[in-house]
């Protein structure tokens, strides 16, 4: 019997590979999105089965709270956090162990931060500044320089290139790192201000940019090209931290008492460019990734929270049942994983993307990871999807706030609604979302 078959020469390596013929005609492929929608359900719902953010805490943390953490800007592995009981510590985040300590202040360590240098500053209520040298020095050694102050310091912030800081107190002290025994060069203040800045931040983009914050509900931009402030916007409640967008130069991110994080342009800031509501207390602390895409806040609720850059709402939520009261978050620079520093002395560490691994993938591994994600993209309007992907346990306090919090706001939109129908026409405009925090702009 003579027996004819297909045959095809076997593919050239290389980008000479022979194109498949396949035919595109919906027509002959009837079930194609009954298919796809069946994968994408499966994949949802694998990722929310392997979901396991915590990853674990840094050593034995601190004695007591950690109320402000420092990432090196020239190493991977580096992280430097602080404590109310004066403790500095610099934690390997390869072994999670800690590398190096000191008992570096008297009272609460209020902020920290690293120099190009490698060397890490610190200050604290006990109205002084003081230079350490991690890598080089003893584990616990005594500190380079000494800065001190009028008053209680409570943020510090390093110029990107320059040898140059700026510490807070009543007002902005600009300090010369290549001078130590000398006072301030400069002193910046808003002239009508003269409440206490509580955070101040450098663009590490448009470098000669700050801003700072301060309890006069105010956020204040100087240019220390010409030792003045630029604008200031004041706000319906406090701001407790910044974060300038490592991307986009003029854009930053406030951590409000009011359980939102607004994020501005600094060339309008009559209003904001989003709000970001889903924590139903005061967000401590905030920071942009790497990518300048994502944020993670810290906040008061016992909670971090990730979030997409233009989306009002958290994607992804996380807790332990120890954690306390989150005074401070950072992004790892490799943009994979989430430190946060609680009031229970704990430095810990979560995955950015709850379902990732980091291990070794296979190329077969790897492509099917991304055909998931695009599976879970393409369908997620479908409800049973959207729904899958948005659920979260939240503890038990933080969703009972969360549905108070809902009705209060409903009835003050309500009660507004009531007395703008009864009132006469024009005379209460609606105002937007995103301009309604804003109290007025001086320039």
């Amino acid at each position: 019997m003579k027996i004819k078959s297909l045959t095809r020469p076997p593919a050239p390596p290389g980008e000479g590979a022979v194109r498949q013929p396949r035919n595109l005609d919906p027509a002959q492929h009837p079930f194609e999105r009954a298919r796809e929608y069946t994968r994408a359900l499966n994949a949802v719902k694998m990722e929310r089965m392997f979901a396991a953010p915590f990853i674990g805490q840094l050593g034995q943390g601190h004695v007591d709270g950690v109320y402000s953490m420092a990432k090196d800007p020239g190493s991977l592995d580096r992280l430097a956090s602080a404590s109310g009981d004066g403790v500095v510590k610099v934690w390997d985040l390869s072994s999670r162990d800690e590398a190096w300590s000191a008992r570096a202040h008297d009272n609460v360590v209020r902020s920290l931060c690293w120099t190009p240098e490698r060397k890490l500053l610190s200050c604290a209520t006990d109205k002084t500044i003081k230079v350490w040298d991690p890598y080089n020095g003893e584990k616990h050694g005594v500190p380079l320089a000494t800065y001190l102050g009028q008053g209680a310091f409570t943020s510090i912030s390093h110029h990107r290139d320059q040898p140059s800081f700026a510490a807070a107190s009543s007002s902005i002290s600009i300090y010369d790192l290549s001078r130590p025994s000398s006072g301030p060069s400069q002193v910046l203040r808003w002239p009508t201000s003269t409440d206490t800045i509580n955070a101040v931040a450098f663009n590490q983009t448009e470098t000669s940019i700050l801003a700072s914050t301060a309890l006069d509900r105010a956020i204040v931009l100087y240019d220390l090209r010409t030792s003045s402030p630029l604008s200031k916007v004041v706000l319906r409640l406090a701001t407790n931290a910044i974060s300038w967008n490592p991307m986009e130069a003029f854009n930053f991110a406030a951590a409000n008492e009011d359980h939102n994080v607004y994020i501005f342009d600094m060339r309008k800031l009559d209003r904001a460019l989003n709000v970001l509501k889903d924590h139903v207390a005061a967000v401590m602390d905030v920071e942009f990734s790497p990518t300048g895409e994502e944020l993670v806040t810290a906040s008061y609720d016992r909670t971090i929270r990730l979030w997409n850059r233009d989306r009002g709402h958290s994607r992804d939520v996380y807790h332990t049942k120890r954690m306390q009261r989150v005074f401070s978050c950072r992004f790892t620079p490799d943009n994979n994983y989430v430190l946060s520093g609680s009031d229970d002395g704990n430095v810990r560490l979560w995955r950015v993307n709850a379902s990732s691994r980091q291990g070794v993938k296979s190329a077969r591994q790897r492509q099917k990871l991304e055909y998931d994600q695009a599976l879970i993209q393409r369908y997620a309007h479908m409800p049973e999807i959207r729904r899958i992907k948005r659920h979260r346990h939240v503890p038990k306090t933080v969703k009972k706030a969360g549905e108070i919090k809902g009705e209060e706001l409903k009835s003050i939109k309500r009660k507004e609604e009531n007395v703008r129908k009864h009132s006469k026409k024009g005379s209460m405009p609606r105002h937007s979302e995103r301009e309604k925090m804003v109290l007025g702009t001086e320039k």
